[in-house]
């Protein structure tokens, strides 16, 4: 990551089905400068999901050529040839408009983007209320195959364990609280 222009950063993260993306959504709305930094991914599209807006669509071998040609300010391999990535590209775009990135990333990569940006960037775990919580949510959500359900259970044990790695832990037992909370933790970092 080249020391040009660097401008500040939010970085959520998440077991799958704590209620990140929701969150996220609703803050990008209220006049406070985010602008959403598009993942890169390997996956297909889920649902209604859009290249370029949900994330960028890369396939596992476009993914890997990114990769060669240096192109993510952080990458992971989540689950087996199945990655996530930060395109450096996406960042100084948003940075260029003196806007502050919004990071929607798994744990281990918004830890990564903590250690690169450090003060510059405040990260924020969002957690479920319980674990049985999460199972019902990622359930009703309707997408996944019983094994995808029983992969991101075992998957959200490692990450909740991470949560301690994060400058705030949010819990989302109540929406609109979490939303509050996490707006106030905002305006106090960009000092709105």
């Amino acid at each position: 990551m080249s020391e040009n222009k660097t401008g500040k950063c939010i970085i959520f993260s998440a077991p799958s089905g704590a209620g990140k993306t929701t969150i996220v959504h609703s803050l990008l709305k209220k006049n406070l400068g985010l602008e959403f930094s598009v993942s890169a991914c390997s996956r297909e599209p889920r649902g209604k999901e859009m290249d370029g807006v949900d994330y960028h669509f890369l396939g596992v071998e476009g993914f890997k050529k990114h990769i060669e040609k240096d192109a993510f300010i952080e990458w992971e391999e989540v689950y087996a040839n199945n990655f996530y990535g930060t395109l450096k590209s996406a960042v100084h775009s948003i940075w260029e408009k003196g806007n502050t990135v919004v990071f929607d990333v798994d744990v281990i990569g918004g830890i990564n983007i903590k250690k690169i940006f450090g003060d510059n960037a405040r990260s924020i775990f969002i957690q479920p209320p319980s674990i049985e919580e999460l199972e019902n949510r990622l359930r009703k959500r309707s997408t996944e195959t019983e094994d995808k359900i029983q992969l991101r259970m075992s998957k959200a044990e490692e990450e909740l364990a991470h949560a301690n790695d994060f400058d705030v832990i949010v819990v989302n037992d109540n929406l609109e609280e979490a939303i509050g909370k996490v707006e106030n933790e905002i305006r106090q970092f960009l000092g709105k």
